[in-house]
Parts: structure tokens; sequence; C-alpha cells
């Protein structure tokens, strides 16, 4: 499914009087730049490209990202996914924020390939977001897949809309929690997962 997003943004890149690149062309006039000067020549272009990119997770459904990779399967023991880079676009200031995610759920007789769950977090990243909503999304998409007694979802990251500008501050991260079934009424369940992640 991801080579299949890809042939579309690739399909894409190759289209004339792109519209994206035509409203990039005339921002960058507006900031008093010059968008005919040899080092800006291709950049509409370039920011068009990136930008359908980086925001392809419109074009993604978590159903289909998952493509029936879901088994039968007795174990009913924790599974984590951690450290799953996240990169994102904050939506206030179209500026990135990028950190990691922690994905954890507790089967409840099927469990999905592990691969499909950064995937899942890529369908979600990939828009415009706020980093609280983001942490939703990816939980309710893994509950509403796999049917487990419960899901936990950490994401650490940094926003450069606080680094480059606004308050500034180089040094600061932010850290966003949710959690569904067990994970929400059981404590020991909680501290198991925290303790996984190095969070305890």
């Amino acid at each position: 499914m991801m080579a299949e997003a890809t042939a579309v943004f690739q399909e894409r890149v190759t289209q004339p009087d792109d519209p994206i690149a035509a409203l990039v062309r005339s921002m960058i006039e507006e900031l008093g730049e010059d968008p005919g000067r040899e080092g800006l020549r291709r950049t509409p272009e370039r920011v068009a490209d990136s930008l359908r990119f980086l925001l392809s997770g419109y074009g993604l459904d978590v159903e289909k990202v998952v493509n029936g990779a879901i088994f039968a399967e007795s174990y009913e023991e924790m599974v984590v996914v951690k450290d799953i880079e996240v990169y994102s676009l904050c939506e206030h200031h179209l500026l990135p924020f990028y950190g990691k995610a922690h994905v954890a759920y507790l089967p409840h007789g099927r469990v999905v390939g592990l691969s499909k769950i950064p995937r899942i977090v890529d369908v979600f990243a990939r828009r415009l977001q706020v980093q609280e909503r983001l942490t939703t999304q990816i939980a309710g998409a893994v509950q509403g897949v796999v049917h487990p007694h419960g899901v936990a979802v950490v994401i650490e990251a940094v926003h450069l809309c606080m680094m480059m500008r606004g308050i500034q501050k180089q040094n600061s991260a932010a850290v966003t929690s949710a959690l569904t079934g067990s994970f929400q009424t059981d404590d020991k369940c909680r501290s198991e997962f925290l303790s996984l992640i190095g969070r305890d």
C-alpha cells in the first residue's frame, strides 16, 4: 500500500502547471524574493513535491494499510513497538515536529503484523497535526483494527514552532499519551508499559 502511495506521489511530481507550486511561487514573491533567480527557480516544484509526500497520509486508509495482516493467536501478553520515528507538520505554523512513538496493545485472541503498527503511525503523522490528536488517532486506529483488551500510545516530540520562533526554547519536548481499556483501568498494566518504554 505504501508503494502504491509512492507511485501516486511520483505521478503528481511530473504534472505541469502544478497549483501548489504556483502558490509557493507567489509566496516567495510576497516575501520579497525573486523566484526566477537560479537558487529559487525550482523551489516551488520542490516544495510542492515535499508537501505531497509529507501530507500523503490523507490518501491512506488504515484498513488498506493493514491489508488483512490480522492473525488469530492465543498470546495475551503485552505487545510493544517502541521508538517508532515520527515526523509530522504542526497545523498552526506548518513547521515540523518530530520524535518517537511507543505503541502497545494487549491482544484478545488476535495480533497484528508488527510492521503494520509503524505504518498506522505514518497514516496519521503524514497530515497536518497537533501532537495530542495524533496520539489519540493512533490509539483509536489500533483499537479499531485489533480489538485488543487495551491500547497505549506515548509520543515524545520536539516542535520547531517552539524552537525557531515564539518562545524559542531549544531543549523542551512534549510528551502525550492515550490509553484505552486495560491500560486505563489496570495500574499494573500501565506501569509495565511505562517500564518497557523507559518512562517508569
